[in-house]
């Protein structure tokens, strides 16, 4: 498994993810010329998971550069969802936080009924730091959902990577 940047022959590869009816409650799905934006700002990478050569999952990774350190994982989605690789996807994505982008905390969000999410977010070693009720209206559903906040420190990814 690879990280590589999204170049434009992959912008349909990340929009059916987004479209997916599984996916489309929780991701947003934004046109070409925002992901375009996202491919060529300095602030955000946007990032492509690759297994044998294989699109298989992509990420966002935005407020790079901030001067608190922080970045945030914006969005990630795999091809292939059930198969457990999440963990490993959300592992990868978080050392390439730390290492890649110098981050001091990674931190992310989740909708409050993507429990998938939050129980990986959890394994990955990362800390619930709120929730945000009936925050998200998400178009699919037609409704509101709360928004749980997560993120993990430098210090404390360090402690759980000597670990492994």
């Amino acid at each position: 498994m690879t990280l590589r940047p999204a170049t434009p022959a992959d912008f349909a590869f990340i929009r059916s993810l987004a479209q997916r009816p599984d996916y489309a409650i929780y991701i947003t799905d934004e046109d070409e010329s925002r992901l375009a934006f996202y491919a060529t700002d300095p602030a955000h990478r946007l990032l492509i998971w690759e297994e044998d050569g294989t699109a298989a999952g992509y990420a966002l990774w935005a407020e790079i550069g901030d001067p608190s350190g922080r970045v945030e994982l914006r969005r990630l989605a795999l091809d292939q969802v059930g198969g457990g690789k999440g963990l490993g996807f959300v592992q990868t994505l978080t050392a390439y936080g730390f290492q890649e982008l110098g981050a001091q905390k990674v931190w992310l969000d989740a909708s409050g009924e993507n429990l998938r999410a939050q129980k990986i977010y959890d394994r990955a070693g990362y800390t619930l730091e709120g929730r945000l009720r009936d925050h998200w209206y998400r178009p699919t559903l037609g409704r509101n959902v709360d928004v749980l906040l997560y993120g993990l420190l430098r210090a404390d990814w360090t402690r759980i990577t000597a670990r492994l």
